[in-house]
C-alpha cells in the first residue's frame, strides 16, 4: 500500500481501491462533495472517475474508499495532441453527464465567480506577499482596475445553462490510460453545479497547465464548440482565474517554494497579456 499526504487528506492507495481520508478544512463539505460527484458520475457516465466503493462520515478521519483507476497524471509532462484530444472528450462527456434536473439541485462549486470576486478583494485589502517584486505588484494593480470595471463582478454566477464542474484544474488530476486512449477524472472536493466557461477557464488558468510548459490551452479550447456568449464569458473569467494565480504565486514562501523561481513573474506576464 502507497500512502501520500496533501494538504487537507492522505491517500492510501491499493492494487483495486484507493482510501481518502480527510484530514483538514471543512472536512464534512469535502467528503459530501466529493461522494456526490462520484455517484453522480457512477450513475450517468460511468468510467469517468473512479467507482464509489463505501463512505463513512462518523469517522475519525471521515473516509470515502473508492475505486482504483488505472492511468498516469497529465501534469509534468507534455500534453500532446492526443492527450488534449482525449481531456477535451473527457471534459465534454462530464459537463453533459448530470441531467439538469438532478444538476439544479447541486449547490454551486466553491470558489465559483462570486467567491474569487470576494476572497481577490480580501486578499488586496492584505496586500501581495513581502516578496512579491515591483513587476507583480503593478500587474496585480491592473489586475484589481480590471476587476473594479462593471462587468464580471455583478454578472450572474452561473450564467447560461450550468454544468458539472469538477472544480479543480489541476492536470495531476487528469489521469492518461495510454492503453486505452482515454482520461479519467479525480478528485471532486470543490465540485458543484458551475458553466462551462468558467470550468475551461478553471483549467487552461491553472498553474499546472503552463508551469511545464507542456499544455497548449489553444489547441484544448478549440476542441470545443462555443457560443458567441461564451467566448466573451471565458475571456473574463481567465482574465479572474489569472489574477487569482497571481496572488496565490505573489503569497508563496521563497524559503518553501513550491513553483520554480521566476513563476509569479511569468503570471504577471500572463495576466497582463490577458488584459491586454
Amino acid at each position: 500500500m502507497n500512502s501520500v499526504r496533501w494538504s487537507t487528506h492522505v491517500i492510501e492507495i491499493r492494487d483495486d481501491d484507493v482510501t481518502k481520508r480527510y484530514r483538514k478544512g471543512d472536512v464534512r463539505a469535502l467528503l459530501d462533495r466529493e461522494w456526490r460527484a462520484l455517484t453522480l458520475l457512477d450513475a450517468h457516465a460511468p468510467g469517468l472517475a473512479p467507482t464509489p466503493i463505501a463512505v463513512d462520515r462518523d469517522a475519525v478521519p471521515p473516509t470515502v474508499v473508492m475505486s482504483r483507476v488505472p492511468g498516469v497524471p497529465l501534469r509534468g509532462s507534455p500534453v500532446d495532441a492526443a492527450r488534449t484530444a482525449a481531456l477535451a472528450e473527457t471534459l465534454d462527456a462530464l459537463y453533459r453527464a448530470v441531467p439538469y434536473d438532478r444538476l439544479a439541485r447541486v449547490p454551486v462549486r466553491p470558489d465559483h465567480q462570486a467567491g474569487l470576486v470576494a476572497r481577490l478583494r480580501t486578499w488586496h485589502g492584505r496586500g501581495p506577499g513581502p516578496a512579491a517584486g515591483s513587476v507583480v505588484r503593478a500587474a496585480l494593480r491592473e489586475g484589481m482596475a480590471w476587476l473594479d470595471r462593471p462587468g464580471l463582478a455583478t454578472a450572474p454566477d452561473v450564467p447560461g445553462a450550468p454544468v458539472f464542474g469538477p472544480g479543480d484544474g489541476n492536470l495531476a488530476n487528469y489521469l492518461w490510460d495510454e492503453g486505452a486512449s482515454r482520461i479519467r477524472v479525480v478528485d471532486f472536493e470543490d465540485s458543484g453545479r458551475s458553466d462551462r466557461a468558467f470550468e475551461l477557464a478553471e483549467i487552461t488558468e491553472h498553474v499546472s497547465g503552463w508551469v511545464d510548459g507542456g499544455f497548449d490551452a489553444t489547441a484544448f479550447l478549440g476542441c470545443f464548440d462555443l457560443t458567441a456568449e461564451e467566448h466573451v464569458r471565458l475571456r473574463e473569467c481567465r482574465r479572474l482565474l489569472a489574477l487569482t494565480w497571481l496572488f496565490i504565486l505573489s503569497f508563496e514562501d521563497p524559503a518553501h517554494r513550491v513553483n520554480p523561481p521566476g513563476t509569479a513573474e511569468r503570471q504577471a506576464g500572463r495576466l497582463r497579456e490577458l488584459l491586454g
